[in-house]
């Protein structure tokens, strides 16, 4: 398996790291302290950060600040949602809230929302589907 890696942008310039390997290891300290000081948590009502991946399965890192808002969206395939930071408001046809130390699934195509009730850092884990087929 080939190592895969994201280069630095203007906005994230400490940005090049590792997304896949045949094993990687996320620092998640780490993570969260670097979104929180890039210029788009300054800015802007969130920052996100993928820390892995593959054909099959990305992890991402999202903040968002107090009453921020990810509107209603859905996702293709199957999302955990685990709170490490804050408390988050997530909806589909209920609401429920997370806090620091909780994690929720949802099934693919679920239409759901997202807004964070205090600053909030949550990792979003999402299955996508399989870019190559093997013959």
């Amino acid at each position: 398996m080939d190592e895969k890696s994201l280069e630095s942008t203007p906005n994230r310039p400490q940005g090049e790291r590792i997304v896949d390997a045949p094993m990687v290891t996320i620092d998640l300290k780490s993570f969260k302290e670097q979104i929180k000081n890039e210029k788009a948590w300054k800015e802007n009502d969130r920052n996100a950060i993928t820390v892995f991946k593959t054909n099959g399965l990305r992890i991402v890192l999202i903040a968002l600040h107090k009453d921020a808002e990810m509107t209603k969206h859905t996702a293709d395939g199957i999302i955990s949602v685990q709170v490490l930071e804050g408390q988050i408001k997530f909806t589909t046809d209920e609401s429920v809230e997370l806090r620091s130390g909780q994690l929720l699934t949802l099934h693919a195509g679920v239409p759901h929302s997202v807004m964070a009730k205090v600053d909030s850092i949550f990792l979003l884990t999402l299955t996508t589907s399989q870019a190559e087929k093997i013959i």
